[in-house]
């Protein structure tokens, strides 16, 4: 995985890939969209502490890191 070199809220702060996230699409669009796929997701401590520092509140991780952390 090779993190994005920018903080972009829109890509995923592990690996750099679009995180879908619809709390992002919404606030990009204006558009209202239904709750976001992470809302139903359990995250681990562990996978919560890879994102870097600067990342944390800003960008949200993408499905397949979620996934990958799962496995």
């Amino acid at each position: 995985m090779t993190p994005t070199s920018a903080l972009d809220p829109q890509h995923c702060p592990l690996c750099g890939q679009p995180n879908q996230c619809a709390m992002e699409v919404q606030a990009a669009t204006g558009v209202q969209q239904p709750p976001c796929w992470c809302t139903q997701t359990q995250f681990s401590a562990e996978l919560l502490n890879k994102i870097p520092e600067a990342a944390r509140g800003v960008a949200c991780l993408c499905a397949a890191c979620v996934k990958a952390s799962q496995a």
